[in-house]
């Protein structure tokens, strides 16, 4: 059962048996995931944004909040706001 080093091998052979398992299945779930993109691509959606909205959805509010908060932030400060509602509408009154 154990062997020289205090190795079991068969334990050990286990091991990297559910682990070779789990990297196929995780394999195949990424490949499914390539597809569903695809198919998305194809219906004419941007994958890009869609993997975008799939990130934010895994944030909870609070964090999504401070980062939308951040970029509002650092644009601004880079002069790259795009215009409110209410700097078109003084724009407009003018």
């Amino acid at each position: 059962m154990s062997q020289p080093g205090g190795v079991a091998a068969d334990q050990l052979r286990a091991f990297v048996e559910r682990i070779e398992k789990l990297e196929e299945e995780k394999q195949a779930i990424a490949d499914d995931v390539k597809d569903v993109y695809a198919e998305a691509k194809a219906n004419g959606y941007d994958t890009k944004i869609l993997r975008q909205v799939v990130r934010l959805r895994k944030q909870d509010k609070a964090e999504r909040e401070e980062q939308e908060a951040l970029l509002d932030l650092y644009m601004h400060a880079l002069g790259m706001t795009l215009p409110t509602r209410e700097d078109v509408e003084e724009s407009s009154a003018a």
